[in-house]
C-alpha cells in the first residue's frame, strides 16, 4: 500500500525497484552530531563513501511533515542549517512532526523505520543507542533496542555507543532475539574502542556470509533487525582506560545538572568531544566513513 506521507527520490525509487543495493543513513548525526558547515561536508563524504563502495546511499529524514528517503544536497545542507532546531525524532515523535508539518532529524529507530517502509535492508550509522547507565534505577533505555527488536534493517554500526552499558544492553538485545554479529573479530567494539569486555554472538569475516545470515533470518519471517559491529580503524581508535575516564567525568557533569532523557546522549558526546579536545569527533567521522563502506559491501551482496 502506497504510504500518503512517505516520499523516495527518484534514484532511490529507481534504485530498489531494480534490485541495486542501498544503503540507509540517519541525519541525526547531521543537525545534532556536530556544527555547520562541518555537518553537511560529513554527510556528503558518507553519501559519496557509500556510492565509491557500490551501493546508492539513502539519507533519510522527516523535511515540512514529508517522511523523506534520499535527500538532496540541497536538503542536507538545509537540515545542516536548522541544526538543534530540527527535532531528534524517534518512533514516538514521527507522527506528530508530520501532523505539524516540521523538521525531524531521524535517530537510529527512526531511520529504521522509515527505510523499512522503503524496502531498504541495510543501514550505517555510527553506533546504537542501549541501556544507559545506571538505568536500573532510571530505567533509561534506548528506542533503538525496541525497533532492532521488530524492524527487518541490519544496522552496521562500531558497536554499542561506550558512553552506554554494554553489558546490560547486550542482556537486553538477547532477550529480545537481536543478533550481534562482529566483522572480523571476536569482541565487541566499543564505539571509540576496537574491543570491550565482550563477546558478540557471532563472528563473520565476509560481507557475503553476513548477507547470506540476513536472507536466512528474514526468509524464514523471523522479525527484527540485526547488528553489524564493525570495530573502528586502528588508526583513529581510542585506548579504553582513557575513554572510560573522559566518559565517567561527563556522566558526572550531566547528574550534576539533571539532565535526562533525550538529551543526555547529545549532551554526552558533545562532552567527551570538548574533554578529547575534539580528537573523538575525529573518530566518530572515521567510523562512520568504514561502516559506511561495509555496509555497502553487504547491501551488495545482498541484492546478489
Amino acid at each position: 500500500m502506497l504510504n500518503p506521507y512517505l516520499d523516495i527520490h527518484p534514484d532511490i525509487e529507481r534504485a530498489i525497484a531494480e534490485g541495486k543495493p542501498v544503503v540507509a543513513l540517519e541525519s541525526t548525526i547531521i543537525s545534532h552530531g556536530m556544527p555547520y558547515p562541518q555537518n553537511v561536508e560529513t554527510a556528503l563524504r558518507v553519501e559519496q563513501k557509500v556510492r565509491d563502495s557500490g551501493a546508492i546511499p539513502a539519507t533519510i529524514a522527516i523535511l515540512k511533515g514529508r517522511l523523506k528517503v534520499g535527500l538532496s544536497e540541497e536538503e542536507i545542507t538545509y537540515l545542516g542549517q536548522q541544526g538543534l532546531k530540527a527535532m531528534k525524532t524517534s518512533r514516538r515523535d514521527i507522527p506528530f512532526i508530520v501532523a505539524t508539518k516540521g523538521d525531524g532529524a531521524t535517530t537510529v529507530a527512526s531511520t529504521m523505520i522509515l527505510a523499512d517502509m522503503a524496502g531498504i535492508r541495510v543501514f550505517a550509522t555510527g553506533g546504537i543507542g542501549g541501556v544507559h547507565r545506571g538505568a536500573e534505577n532510571s530505567l533509561d533505555i534506548s528506542a533503538d533496542l525496541e525497533e532492532l527488536a521488530q524492524t527487518k534493517v541490519a544496522v552496521v554500526c562500531a558497536g554499542i555507543k561506550s558512553i552506554l552499558d554494554l553489558g546490560l544492553t547486550l542482556e537486553y538485545l538477547e532477550t529480545k532475539g537481536v543478533p550481534v554479529v562482529g566483522y572480523q573479530t571476536d569482541t565487541l567494539p566499543a564505539f571509540y574502542s576496537r574491543e570491550s569486555a565482550f563477546n558478540v554472538d557471532y563472528r563473520l569475516d565476509a560481507p557475503q556470509q553476513i548477507a547470506d545470515a540476513l536472507k536466512a533470518k528474514w526468509a524464514m519471517s523471523l522479525e527484527g533487525g540485526a547488528i553489524i559491529a564493525n570495530p573502528i580503524p586502528k588508526e583513529h581508535a581510542m585506548a579504553n582506560e582513557d575513554i572510560d575516564h573522559v566518559i565517567q567525568s561527563a556522566i558526572e557533569e550531566m547528574d550534576a545538572q539533571g539532565i535526562k532523557g533525550k538529551a543526555s546522549t547529545p549532551f554526552l558526546l558533545a562532552k567527551v568531544a570538548e574533554k578529547t579536545q575534539g580528537e573523538s569527533l575525529k573518530a566518530n567521522i572515521a567510523l562512520v566513513l568504514n561502516n559506511a563502506a561495509l555496509a555497502s559491501k553487504i547491501a551488495v551482496a545482498y541484492c546478489n
